[in-house]
């Protein structure tokens, strides 16, 4: 398969390749990496000028902002073609381009589409790329409305990579059961109340020997649940409780 005609990468440090060839830094200065990241974001949309300044100055747009947007986008027309019609502003990308948020987004329903079938190997490396790419966060620094939307989806994406890379290591077994636990703890930590990650770090740890510390993660949960939120662990949290003491009393029986 040929390699894609152009690179973008707009999740952390924008990157535009095209042709082989480095393009960002002939953006127009941060004005012109929030316009073209918004355009990548929204390449599949006609959007329209009034859209595009509120996405670059919000509810404080300069006065001459017709006048301003127009000039950035004569700048970004000498990195990548962007045309305008009818009021509608439409970046284009060669056929094929690699966008790496479109590719993470990919991803992640391909790891959780192969951990559905068990497919540890594929959802392994599939989970990789989606939680590399999500964890690099979105236009460090601006707060606009649209941005934090971004920034959301990101994190919700790499929740999911993060479960499915410890489920598929999980299933994996042997040498990955470390990093399983690694992204089931990293899990917890970003999403305490999340309780998949507690089961997958549950499994993880007895299925290294470590059943005490398994059951010690439940109480830890339980405890948490009870005091935060008045509820109790769901059913498959408490099953899975049930199935490590069972597994404990049989070991403490021998």
């Amino acid at each position: 398969m040929a390699s894609p005609s152009s690179r973008i990468q707009v999740c952390g440090r924008i990157v535009i390749e095209a042709d082989g060839v480095r393009r960002e830094h002939l953006l127009p200065g941060q004005q012109g990496r929030t316009l073209f990241a918004f355009l990548v974001v929204h390449r599949a949309e006609q959007v329209t000028r009034d859209v595009l300044v509120d996405a670059l100055w919000g509810q404080k747009p300069p006065v001459a902002s017709e006048a301003a947007l127009h000039a950035l986008l004569s700048k970004l027309r000498r990195v990548l073609p962007c045309r305008s019609e009818q009021g509608a502003v439409h970046l284009e990308l060669p056929v094929g381009s690699w966008v790496d948020l479109e590719a993470a987004r990919d991803a992640i329903h391909r790891a959780e589409s192969a951990t559905a079938q068990r497919d540890w190997a594929r959802a392994w490396a599939a989970a990789q790329t989606a939680m590399f790419t999500a964890r690099r966060g979105f236009l460090a620094g601006n707060e606009s409305a649209w941005v934090q939307g971004v920034r959301a989806e990101l994190q919700l994406l790499y929740l999911r990579a993060l479960e499915t890379y410890a489920a598929a290591s999980l299933g994996v077994g042997h040498t990955e059961l470390a990093t399983a636990e690694r992204a089931s703890r990293e899990l917890v930590s970003v999403a305490p109340y999340r309780e998949s990650g507690h089961r997958l770090l549950m499994s993880a740890l007895a299925e290294q020997g470590n059943a005490a510390e398994a059951l010690h993660v439940y109480e830890t949960l339980r405890v948490l649940l009870r005091d935060e939120l008045g509820v109790m662990p769901s059913a498959p949290t408490r099953l899975l409780h049930a199935q490590l003491l069972g597994a404990k009393d049989i070991e403490t029986q021998r």
